[in-house]
């Protein structure tokens, strides 16, 4: 009687175990919701600052540093003085070529009114005095001609006052001849040239005192000034540099594999470690035309414009850059721990009850964390997002979590 009991029990118990012994060993799996999500793809590097509109100032005289007006970070406008130079040597040369063009003003006065004024006085006097003798002369001569005919005079004494007479308007004639070529045209013209070479020289001289002053060339923000008082400038030496930054310029570096996701006008947002929080919007102005070095890496220069209202960033700093390659709103989207990769195919292990089922996928953009699928399973699905060392195949059994 026992030994059939027994039999009747130990089937029933290996029944028992096997069935226990199969709960077991099936793995447990984590299973992730196909859901719909808003995914952006983005491309995240680095980039450095730079101004869309700049110009520099330069030193265009030598000099010594004397007057620093504005400093790192100003704004200024296109003819405002950032640094003045000893002007000291530029002004003694300028007082220099007044005195010499007011000299020359002097002359060409001078020979345009006949001459020194002492030298034309003197002829004038000997001009007066030939003219008197000439008018004696004259009555004299006619006085002796009406006694000749009266015979009161001789012969000989009118010839005496003929010649006379001659004298006295040969004299007079010299003096005139001389007043007149006391100033030739020629001698006019010389002075007139020595003018316009001397105030040629004044105008040299004031543009070299202007020059100390360096000046603004645009209107903008001074983002690079080094200068101190005393130092030594040079022509050519630059004295700062001035930007426009309601906008800037963000050279952003883009690995090389990622060039082909980047296109004009994508919205691009730069954050900065020195303002933690704040973020600046922009967009992808030109694309790179050749692939550099940089480091490690092997980059292309993407430049984005990015408005910039309140000036925070600053020429030569280094940024984050994100670019938003595309944006997809209620994509049914998985983890991307969930794709998987068998013979060249992306698919996943798609939960059946209680086994898994490899279901072949297509797939669009992609973020950090998701993925977007175009076609092979449907929201509400649920896929493996296996963890550890389990190893799923398909039609594996298993004990499945839902995430």
């Amino acid at each position: 009687m026992k030994k059939s009991w027994l039999l009747l029990i130990i089937p029933v118990v290996l029944g028992l175990w096997w069935a226990l012994d199969s709960q077991d060993s099936v793995p447990e799996v984590h299973f992730a919701a196909v859901r719909k999500l808003t995914i952006e793809s983005t491309v995240s590097t680095n980039g450095k600052v730079e101004p869309v509109d700049w110009a520099a100032a330069r030193a265009e005289t030598a000099g010594m540093v004397q007057r620093i007006a504005v400093q790192r970070g100003d704004r200024v406008k296109a003819g405002q003085v950032l640094v003045a130079l000893d002007p000291t040597a530029a002004q003694s040369d300028l007082a220099a070529a007044h005195a010499r063009a007011q000299e020359a003003r002097t002359q060409v006065t001078t020979l345009v009114q006949g001459g020194k004024a002492a030298t034309l006085a003197s002829l004038n006097d000997s001009i007066r005095s030939a003219q008197a003798a000439l008018d004696v002369a004259q009555r004299n001569y006619d006085a002796l001609q009406r006694l000749e005919r009266e015979q009161a005079a001789t012969k000989l004494q009118v010839q005496d006052a003929k010649d006379a007479l001659d004298r006295a308007k040969l004299q007079l004639a010299a003096y005139e001849d001389q007043r007149r070529t006391l100033v030739t045209g020629s001698d006019r013209a010389v002075a007139q040239a020595k003018l316009r070479d001397a105030e040629a020289a004044v105008a040299l001289a004031q543009h070299r005192v202007a020059l100390s002053e360096i000046k603004s060339p645009i209107d903008g923000t001074v983002y690079q000034f080094d200068l101190k008082i005393g130092a030594y400038e040079q022509p050519g030496d630059l004295v700062a540099l001035v930007g426009k930054l309601d906008r800037v310029k963000v050279i952003v570096y883009v690995d090389e594999p990622d060039l082909g996701r980047v296109a004009e006008n994508m919205p691009v947002k730069i954050t900065w470690e020195a303002h933690p929080g704040q973020v600046w919007w922009g967009r992808v102005d030109r694309l790179p035309t050749q692939v550099v070095a940089q480091g490690t890496r092997t980059v292309g220069e993407v430049s984005t414009i990015v408005g910039n209202p309140n000036h925070d960033l600053l020429p030569g700093v280094t940024v984050n850059a994100t670019i938003v390659s595309a944006v997809v709103r209620d994509a049914p989207a998985i983890p991307k721990g969930a794709l998987r990769f068998i013979q060249g195919t992306s698919g996943v292990y798609k939960l059946d009850g209680k086994t898994v089922a490899w279901t072949p996928i297509k797939t669009g953009v992609s973020d950090v964390n998701n993925v977007q699928i175009v076609s092979g399973v449907s929201v509400g699905d649920r896929v493996a997002e296996p963890s550890g060392d389990v190893e799923i195949r398909d039609g594996m059994r298993v004990n499945a979590v839902k995430n």
